[in-house]
């Protein structure tokens, strides 16, 4: 369940969002360095307070429509720990090979938190992996120490091994594809390409603001397979009456609509989300972005 606040103001991405409630006492932030001991993978603190915590599936070799797939790029588990009030509230995504996801599952259940979504994100995918959105609300270090347990049923590499670095492989041209975009992006290693952009009104579940950072933004990947060409995925956030625009503007440029589904159960208003993949030039695939981007209520 989660605690009322008095009045916070959480800055993201270029946006305030002010939420007024009765009041309560200001609770002491986690110790978030023991967070990452009790889950056993070292996070960071991002906009708005958001504690989020990589778990990428580097152990996997996956491939998608033939096309390698680097961990970063499309099997990025993760947590996100918010403080509200006087408890801590987590939300994620798991990727797991499907005999990982019934343990995984039980481990959640077992251990308080709940599954708000099970579903694939791509496909003609080898090894099939699904992906599990969860959510718990409690004290910040029994959460991480819940998932940590929950996650021994599967093989989600934890420990902090050095982050993958690019090979000097293949490139692209990110000036580009950011100005193809509209928008700027960062790399995040292993030469994959991230834009990310965040819906331009408050997103709420049961009345606590729901941050880019915890997953609630549009995301888009771009990974390099040679000559300026590149294979992308990600996920649209969208409402209702967004995902068909969304849907054939991403058809009319060849990108696949590769799934379309909730994430959470109590977010308003209503979101949907919308996973893809193409590869192409990748400057004409950020076009194809762009015209779906435009379709949605996002921040420029």
């Amino acid at each position: 369940m989660m605690c009322s606040i008095g009045r916070l103001g959480i800055i993201a991405l270029g946006f305030v969002v002010v939420v007024t409630a009765p009041a309560v006492a200001a609770a002491t932030e986690p110790d978030w360095k023991a967070v990452e001991q009790a889950l056993g993978k070292s996070g960071q603190l991002q906009a708005g307070d958001v504690f989020r915590v990589g778990m990428a599936r580097s152990d996997l070799s996956v491939t998608v429509k033939g096309v390698p797939v680097k961990a970063g790029f499309a099997l990025g588990s993760y947590a996100a720990f918010k403080q509200v009030g006087d408890q801590a509230m987590v939300m994620g995504d798991l990727v797991l090979l499907d005999q990982e996801v019934p343990a995984v599952m039980s481990g959640l259940f077992a251990r308080g938190l709940e599954v708000t979504a099970v579903h694939n994100h791509l496909n003609e995918i080898s090894p099939h992996v699904m992906y599990m959105h969860y959510e718990g609300h409690g004290e910040a270090i029994q959460l991480a120490r819940a998932l940590h347990q929950a996650l021994s049923a599967s093989g989600t590499p934890l420990g902090n091994a050095a982050p993958p670095a690019a090979t000097g492989g293949p490139t692209l041209d990110t000036k580009q594809i950011e100005q193809a975009l509209g928008r700027a992006g960062r790399d995040i290693g292993a030469g994959v390409f991230q834009v990310a952009v965040a819906r331009a009104e408050p997103i709420t579940a049961l009345g606590m603001p729901l941050l880019p950072a915890m997953g609630i933004a549009t995301v888009m990947n771009f990974q390099p397979t040679g000559d300026g060409k590149a294979a992308i995925t990600g996920d649209f956030v969208l409402i209702d009456k967004e995902v068909n625009p969304v849907a054939r503007a991403l058809r009319e440029h060849g990108i696949d609509v590769t799934a379309l589904h909730n994430h959470g159960l109590q977010d308003s208003p209503r979101l949907f989300y919308m996973h893809f993949w193409g590869t192409d030039d990748a400057v004409k695939l950020a076009e194809g972005l762009r015209a779906a981007l435009d379709q949605t209520n996002s921040q420029k």
